[in-house]
């Protein structure tokens, strides 16, 4: 966990990135992390789940349900859920495998990262397999989590999967952040970057379509997994003119998830109407599952910055976002 502590020492000193180990909902242990210019983020122990990421302005940029239940083995509804060893329910484990919903540690020696945190508040967590795993998925791994907050409010999500199995099993395993993005309104929504490409509806059986409008927008019900994505998507706001972008990098699929009135009120966690209010799309290894020998490690990237957007013609322009740094 970063060691550096907020400067106190004059008012017109701007206090440095910090991070506070401290109890959540129900006692639960959480990491708060605050950048200097006022940003914030949030982790829950549990899970490795991240609960909040705030702009500068105090503005909650992820949804998390009023009806979230924080009280284990049930995961924490919204934020970023980490999908791990599987996705949906296609193995022999529970949905979206049992990552987020274990007890992580606080990793205060991890390997070194290739990424400078000299200017962002940032913690590393680590999960190992506990012998109730074992039985359930017989795998040694060691699972190292990086959450970074940038100066920017930019929020830098990093998983390292390393296969630590003695015997010389390889195994397989397919992964997600599961992120639930803040929205105005859900039909005030679009999605650029997914244009044109194929997608599993998951509505359908998992069978294969391509994507035909030039941007995705929302009327109903949508459980997609788009194939082969780029490694930056876009989501506009048009209330809010918000836009948030995604840079991913490792994670070649991506999921876009609402589940619409229906199915929001057959969920115990979820509110009837909270649908409107969210998006998930989700950074994701799925279609062709990663593989490790012994001793081999993948990494994930994700990366989430918000930026106001600007209107163009009256229209949001969000090829200029696209095509940006």
């Amino acid at each position: 966990m970063s060691s550096e502590k907020e400067k106190t020492s004059t008012p017109s000193s701007s206090p440095s990135p910090s991070v506070e180990l401290c109890k959540g909902i129900n006692g639960l242990e959480k990491v708060l992390l605050r950048e200097s210019r006022g940003s914030s983020a949030e982790v829950y122990l549990y899970g490795g789940h991240m609960t909040s990421w705030k702009n500068d302005h105090g503005e909650e940029l992820l949804f998390l349900s009023s009806k979230a239940i924080f009280k284990p083995p049930k995961a924490i509804r919204g934020g970023i859920p980490i999908c791990f060893p599987q996705f949906g329910s296609l193995g022999t484990l529970d949905g979206h495998g049992f990552a987020r919903n274990r007890f992580w540690t606080v990793d205060d020696d991890p390997p070194p990262f290739p990424t400078n945190t000299l200017s962002k508040a940032f913690v590393d967590l680590i999960l190992k397999p506990s012998e109730e795993d074992l039985k359930i998925w017989p795998h040694s791994f060691e699972f190292r989590l990086r959450i970074a907050l940038g100066p920017g409010g930019d929020l830098m999500l990093t998983s390292r999967i390393r296969n630590t199995n003695s015997e010389g099993k390889p195994f397989s395993f397919t992964f997600a952040y599961h992120t639930y993005f803040s929205v105005s309104d859900i039909s005030e929504v679009r999605v650029e970057g997914l244009e044109t490409l194929d997608y599993l509806d998951n509505l359908q059986n998992k069978e294969r379509f391509t994507e035909q409008g030039d941007a995705l927008t929302f009327e109903s019900e949508v459980d997609k997994i788009y194939l082969s994505t780029p490694t930056k998507i876009a989501i506009i706001d048009h209330e809010k003119k918000r836009t948030f972008v995604l840079r991913k990098d490792g994670l070649p699929d991506a999921v876009v998830w609402n589940p619409w009135d229906k199915k929001a009120k057959a969920m115990a966690d979820f509110g009837d109407d909270e649908y409107k209010h969210m998006l998930c799309v989700e950074a994701a290894a799925i279609e062709k599952p990663i593989t490790l020998k012994p001793g081999e490690e993948w990494k994930g990237r994700l990366e989430l910055s918000a930026v106001p957007s600007s209107y163009c013609s009256g229209q949001l322009d969000p090829q200029r976002v696209l095509q940006g740094s």
